[in-house]
């Protein structure tokens, strides 16, 4: 089982000033996930190389056991200082895809035309793509064969606006995730804020936030 797994490039919260990148729970919790289930797993980015982690993902109230095994663990550090570049990976090499959220991929992939290309590739030959947190976002471009909005009519989750509003940057990202899936036509759906909630619609898995990464993974686990 090769397992992808697509991280931003994108470091800088709007014109805040402040840092942000991936999300490292929303990375380590599913690639342990997916490690301690047999598979291969690829670490990629839009530029290669070491993808920016969000500092705030590494505090101490952010940081879990997964966070931790990952951090003490030499194979993985590896992995992540160099991604390969998105340009260079092709579907047909992976079993499914999951997308990791953090405030990066509203700026980067979420208009990256090769991961839409990429996410569209493996709905079409019928591989499931999972993703958490901020990561339903970058769905926004992806398109069904026909032309529609992927999202549309289907039951999709993803960050709160409740939630972004709780973390104070409503008016800071370029887009509200939950606001954005709706738009496309989803039918968005939202647990309790910061508690796990995951919906799966068909090929499509989607997390609403950080605390969800971990059933995210388990439940694309099932779905292969």
């Amino acid at each position: 089982m090769n397992v992808l797994m697509v991280l931003t490039s994108h470091d800088t919260l709007g014109d805040t000033g402040r840092k942000t990148g991936f999300w490292l729970e929303e990375l380590a919790a599913p690639y342990y996930a997916f490690k301690d289930a047999g598979a291969e797993v690829t670490l990629a980015s839009p530029k290669g190389g070491q993808p920016p982690l969000d500092p705030k993902s590494n505090e101490p109230d952010s940081r879990t056991d997964e966070t931790r095994r990952f951090e003490g663990d030499p194979e993985a550090m590896a992995a992540l200082s160099s991604t390969v570049r998105l340009a260079d990976v092709k579907q047909d090499d992976f079993d499914t895809v999951f997308y990791p959220g953090g405030h990066g991929p509203l700026w980067d992939l979420a208009e990256d035309r090769q991961s839409v290309a990429l996410i569209e590739g493996f709905l079409a030959a019928g591989k499931p793509v999972a993703l958490v947190c901020h990561a339903p976002g970058v769905l926004r471009h992806v398109q069904t064969a026909e032309g529609r909005p992927l999202v549309q009519g289907k039951k999709v989750t993803g960050f709160a606006n409740s939630e972004e509003e709780a973390v104070g940057l409503t008016h800071v990202v370029p887009f509200l995730v939950e606001d954005e899936l709706k738009a496309k036509g989803g039918i968005y759906s939202k647990g309790a804020d910061w508690a796990s909630y995951v919906v799966q619609d068909g090929l499509l898995i989607t997390g609403q936030n950080p605390q969800s990464s971990a059933q995210t993974a388990r439940t694309l686990l099932d779905a292969l």
